[in-house]
């Protein structure tokens, strides 16, 4: 009872907190379905003609469903081949002994250092030579692999008992054994949250898929909500109504997913 008032307190500061964070998102639902709505007009929470005349005028002068689906296509594939490079040089860095090992290790996590401007010229140089411009591939190919996903899992496996590989190897199991039948279910949270990592990065891309692809027909959802700011004038209500699309599959994700990504952060050690 006597930490009752501080409890009181920090639930009222998480309450305001959340609130301030959800603002945005719940403004942007009302200028969606606000005909006519300008940055200039005055705020109001609830919209006097409601209407989602902007959906529809989005998907009707747009290509907007083939946009969501190229970035729904790209976001996938980068979540499934970073999911598996990252588990697998995770595996690598936690359990098989070679020299220089922690060297190496260190040395891939020091690339999270170097921002993607730097890397700009260099990579579309290489997809050039190797013909990938304005292709899906020349998008996927810089994001295979993640030093902060091999970070992540390794930091999960490095939690498992060693026992329980011993007693694997005492059965006859062998490394890939070891890593889908013992190593994989247990870090389950982790590979979760790595997913939401990985789709939320790919689905938010914005600056390689402006470089590298140049087709209307390849781009992705931020590129196409670039282009909905007009040079003069703006529909802010069909802009709106594109960002809640664009929102609503992280939001979904990560709803699904919230209960592994706090068990993953609590049991890998990250602050």
């Amino acid at each position: 009872m006597r930490n009752s008032p501080k409890l009181i307190a920090l639930n009222i500061v998480a309450v305001l907190g959340a609130l301030v964070m959800f603002f945005p998102f719940l403004w942007t639902v009302i200028t969606s379905i606000s005909p006519g709505a300008s940055l200039s007009s005055t705020p109001s929470l609830i919209p006097e003609n409601p209407s989602f005349s902007a959906y529809t005028e989005l998907f009707a002068n747009t290509p907007f469903a083939r946009i969501v689906l190229n970035s729904l296509g790209l976001a996938v594939a980068t979540t499934v081949v970073q999911l598996v490079t990252s588990s697998l040089a995770a595996y690598a860095f936690s359990r098989l002994p070679f020299r220089g090992r922690g060297v190496l290790f260190g040395l891939y996590l020091a690339t999270m250092m170097i921002p993607i401007q730097v890397l700009i010229v260099p990579l579309f140089v290489q997809m050039k030579n190797l013909g990938l411009v304005d292709t899906y591939l020349g998008v996927l190919l810089p994001s295979v692999a993640s030093a902060f996903g091999v970070f992540l899992l390794r930091q999960a496996m490095n939690s498992v008992p060693r026992e329980l590989d011993e007693a694997a190897t005492i059965d006859g199991a062998g490394h890939f054994r070891i890593f889908g039948g013992i190593m994989l279910p247990l870090i389950g949270p982790a590979l979760a949250t790595l997913t939401v990592f990985s789709f939320m990065s790919s689905w938010n891309s914005f600056l390689w898929p402006l470089i590298i692809l140049r087709s209307a027909e390849l781009k992705t959802l931020p590129l196409a909500l670039a282009g909905l700011q007009g040079q003069y004038t703006t529909q802010w209500d069909v802009m709106m109504a594109g960002s809640v699309i664009s929102i609503l599959p992280m939001v979904a994700l990560y709803l699904f997913a919230q209960k592994y990504v706090v068990q993953s952060v609590a049991s890998s050690g990250i602050k």
